[in-house]
Protein backbone atom coordinates (compact mmCIF):
# COMPACT_ATOMS: atom_id res chain seq x y z
CA UNK A 1 0.00 0.00 0.00
CA UNK A 2 1.19 3.52 -0.78
CA UNK A 3 -0.04 6.82 0.67
CA UNK A 4 -0.05 9.67 -1.84
CA UNK A 5 -0.20 13.44 -1.42
CA UNK A 6 0.22 16.10 -4.11
CA UNK A 7 1.80 19.35 -2.95
CA UNK A 8 1.56 22.47 -5.14
CA UNK A 9 3.07 25.92 -4.57
CA UNK A 10 2.38 28.56 -7.20
CA UNK A 11 4.72 31.07 -5.52
CA UNK A 12 6.13 31.98 -2.12
CA UNK A 13 6.19 29.54 0.76
CA UNK A 14 2.55 28.47 0.98
CA UNK A 15 1.58 25.04 -0.36
CA UNK A 16 -1.75 23.43 -1.11
CA UNK A 17 -1.75 19.72 -0.42
CA UNK A 18 -4.26 17.33 -1.96
CA UNK A 19 -4.78 14.35 0.33
CA UNK A 20 -7.41 12.10 -1.25
CA UNK A 21 -10.50 14.38 -1.36
CA UNK A 22 -9.11 16.82 1.22
CA UNK A 23 -7.14 20.02 0.79
CA UNK A 24 -4.64 21.02 3.44
CA UNK A 25 -2.83 24.36 3.39
CA UNK A 26 0.61 24.65 4.96
CA UNK A 27 2.58 27.91 5.00
CA UNK A 28 6.27 27.63 5.88
CA UNK A 29 6.14 31.21 7.22
CA UNK A 30 3.10 30.46 9.41
CA UNK A 31 1.38 33.64 8.18
CA UNK A 32 -1.59 32.17 6.27
CA UNK A 33 -1.78 28.64 7.70
CA UNK A 34 0.04 26.36 10.14
CA UNK A 35 3.74 26.13 9.38
CA UNK A 36 5.49 22.88 8.49
CA UNK A 37 6.59 21.98 12.02
CA UNK A 38 3.20 22.85 13.50
CA UNK A 39 1.64 20.56 10.90
CA UNK A 40 4.05 17.78 11.83
CA UNK A 41 3.31 18.22 15.53
CA UNK A 42 -0.45 18.18 14.84
CA UNK A 43 -0.06 14.97 12.83
CA UNK A 44 2.02 13.44 15.64
CA UNK A 45 -0.55 14.29 18.30
CA UNK A 46 -3.41 13.14 16.07
CA UNK A 47 -1.64 9.83 15.44
CA UNK A 48 -0.91 9.36 19.15
CA UNK A 49 -4.59 9.54 20.14
CA UNK A 50 -5.61 6.23 18.49
CA UNK A 51 -2.30 4.68 19.58
CA UNK A 52 -3.15 5.58 23.19
CA UNK A 53 -6.69 4.22 22.83
CA UNK A 54 -5.52 0.89 21.38
CA UNK A 55 -2.63 0.71 23.85
CA UNK A 56 -5.02 1.25 26.76
CA UNK A 57 -7.33 -1.53 25.54
CA UNK A 58 -4.39 -3.90 24.97
CA UNK A 59 -2.94 -3.17 28.43
CA UNK A 60 -6.28 -3.74 30.21
CA UNK A 61 -6.85 -0.10 31.09
CA UNK A 62 -10.07 0.17 29.09
CA UNK A 63 -11.67 3.19 27.48
CA UNK A 64 -9.74 6.40 28.14
CA UNK A 65 -12.71 8.65 27.33
CA UNK A 66 -11.73 12.18 26.38
CA UNK A 67 -8.05 12.56 25.50
CA UNK A 68 -6.33 15.91 25.23
CA UNK A 69 -2.68 16.19 24.23
CA UNK A 70 -0.62 19.37 24.49
CA UNK A 71 2.17 18.90 21.98
CA UNK A 72 5.21 21.14 22.13
CA UNK A 73 8.28 21.12 19.95
CA UNK A 74 11.55 22.71 20.96
CA UNK A 75 13.56 24.31 18.17
CA UNK A 76 17.34 24.48 17.95
CA UNK A 77 19.33 27.54 16.87
CA UNK A 78 18.59 26.74 13.20
CA UNK A 79 14.81 26.69 13.89
CA UNK A 80 14.73 22.93 13.33
CA UNK A 81 12.86 20.53 15.59
CA UNK A 82 15.11 19.42 18.43
CA UNK A 83 12.70 17.79 20.90
CA UNK A 84 9.01 16.96 21.26
CA UNK A 85 7.00 16.74 24.47
CA UNK A 86 3.45 15.49 25.04
CA UNK A 87 1.29 16.29 28.02
CA UNK A 88 -1.55 13.79 27.86
CA UNK A 89 -4.75 14.22 29.84
CA UNK A 90 -7.38 11.47 29.90
CA UNK A 91 -10.89 11.38 31.28
CA UNK A 92 -10.30 7.90 32.71
CA UNK A 93 -8.21 7.43 35.82
CA UNK A 94 -4.92 5.66 35.10
CA UNK A 95 -2.16 4.96 37.62
CA UNK A 96 1.52 5.59 36.90
CA UNK A 97 2.54 1.99 36.22
CA UNK A 98 -0.32 1.35 33.82
CA UNK A 99 0.21 4.76 32.20
CA UNK A 100 3.82 3.79 31.47
CA UNK A 101 2.64 0.53 29.87
CA UNK A 102 0.10 2.37 27.72
CA UNK A 103 2.67 4.96 26.61
CA UNK A 104 5.20 2.25 25.75
CA UNK A 105 2.58 0.48 23.62
CA UNK A 106 1.41 3.76 22.03
CA UNK A 107 5.02 4.48 21.03
CA UNK A 108 5.09 1.10 19.26
CA UNK A 109 1.76 1.73 17.50
CA UNK A 110 2.03 5.40 16.46
CA UNK A 111 3.01 5.58 12.79
CA UNK A 112 4.26 9.16 13.01
CA UNK A 113 6.43 8.25 16.01
CA UNK A 114 7.93 5.48 13.90
CA UNK A 115 8.40 7.77 10.88
CA UNK A 116 10.54 10.22 12.84
CA UNK A 117 13.48 7.80 12.64
CA UNK A 118 16.67 9.48 11.52
CA UNK A 119 17.24 6.99 8.71
CA UNK A 120 13.84 7.71 7.14
CA UNK A 121 14.39 10.49 4.63
CA UNK A 122 12.84 11.23 1.25
CA UNK A 123 14.47 9.79 -1.86
CA UNK A 124 14.31 12.90 -4.06
CA UNK A 125 14.11 13.05 -7.88
CA UNK A 126 13.97 16.48 -9.59
CA UNK A 127 12.29 16.96 -12.99
CA UNK A 128 13.10 20.49 -14.22
CA UNK A 129 11.09 22.22 -16.94
CA UNK A 130 8.00 20.17 -16.14
CA UNK A 131 5.50 23.02 -16.68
Amino acid sequence: MTKEVTTVSEEGYKSENQVRDFEVTIDATGEDAPDTLESLLAAYGSCYVPALRVGAEQRDVGDLGRIEIDVSGDLNDDDKLDAVQFTVRTEAEIDGGKADEVVERADELCKVHDALKGELAADVTVEGGAF
